[in-house]
């Protein structure tokens, strides 16, 4: 019985150290913090952060070339609606590539005066199809101070932006949309917004926090997570018509949450911190990592993933 209890418990400790080393650090020599990151294979990818940094790489992260972007504002998110069609959102500048990410060109999309409260600041951007995109972030005074929020919405594939007004005036970071009807925003203050119009109208939810919520993911149309600071982790399973605070233990801020499937998810943020969680976002796991910087992008899927952080820090996930 002796012997049988110490080759379980080896057994339990190759298996949790197995299971905590699966993420591989890494480093790309890039004056400043990587914020953004996104594959459209397992084989190529870019990542993206301050001072217009961009690189991408071909062969899963084992190289990255960088790329001459001719910006110095800092990028905020990369979004790719298929292969070949990707965004940069940068500051208040955009960036497009219609040809899988070899060359990008700045796409203007607002004239000086179309923002009379100050300069927009853009954060986040996706699609919902081929047609329709939604842009969102804040507008800042003279002295960077946010004085209202961003919503901008394009109809025919990214050519021509408009403004619509959001029912807030709180300041926008990322949105997610699952189909072409059902989408959502996070931002500030534990802001909320829903649409299931495709935009048309977007209502506010109750999220039960007044913690800023950085990140929001859904795989259908009912059951999504969002993170933020403090270590927030809200979930819901009817669409965000109610969302519920799951209880992890970890304090530290968390800045993106993705789920590779309706099972298995992760979230990344400061401290080093990256979570796991295997049965639907209902309780998070941390994992064991060489690093205590931030961490401030992720993307996952089932077989391949990557997050990148503080000081060009770079991690690459392999199950």
């Amino acid at each position: 019985m002796k012997l049988f209890r110490i080759v379980f418990t080896f057994v339990l400790f190759i298996t949790s150290v197995s299971a905590q080393s699966v993420w591989k650090p890494g480093k790309i020599e890039a004056k400043g913090d990587l914020v953004a990151v996104y594959f459209t294979s397992a084989d190529r990818g870019w990542v993206a952060g301050d001072n217009g940094y961009l690189a991408s790489t071909i062969d899963g992260g084992r190289t990255w070339t960088k790329y001459p972007l001719n910006t110095t504002e800092d990028i905020n998110e990369i979004y790719f609606r298929n292969e070949k069609n990707g965004y940069l959102v940068a500051g208040r500048k955009m960036f497009i590539t219609d040809d899988a990410g070899r060359t990008w060109r700045e796409r203007v999309i607002y004239r000086a005066g179309d923002f009379r409260n100050g300069p927009p600041e853009f954060l986040s951007i996706r699609f919902a199809d081929k047609k329709y995109g939604y842009l969102i972030g804040s507008l800042l005074n003279r002295d960077g101070e946010v004085v209202d929020s961003l919503l901008m919405r394009t109809d025919d594939e990214g050519n021509t932006w408009r403004r619509q007004i959001a029912p807030i005036k709180t300041e926008l970071f990322h949105l997610d949309f699952s189909g072409n009807s059902h989408g959502w925003i996070v931002g500030d203050k534990g802001v909320i917004l829903a649409t299931t119009d495709r935009g048309e109208t977007w209502r506010v939810q109750e999220s039960g926090t007044p913690r800023a919520l950085f990140c929001v993911d859904f795989v259908d149309d009912n059951e999504g997570w969002a993170v933020g600071g403090g270590g927030t982790i809200l979930r819901t399973t009817d669409g965000g018509r109610s969302w519920d605070a799951v209880k992890s233990g970890h304090t530290q801020t968390l800045k993106r949450v993705d789920f590779a499937d309706q099972k298995n998810g992760w979230i990344v943020g400061f401290g080093g911190t990256i979570l796991r969680s295997a049965d639907r976002g209902q309780t998070w796991e941390k994992s064991q990592i060489d690093n205590k910087g931030r961490i401030f992008g992720l993307y996952i899927t089932k077989r391949y993933g990557f997050a990148v952080g503080e000081n060009g820090a770079t991690f690459e996930y392999s199950p």
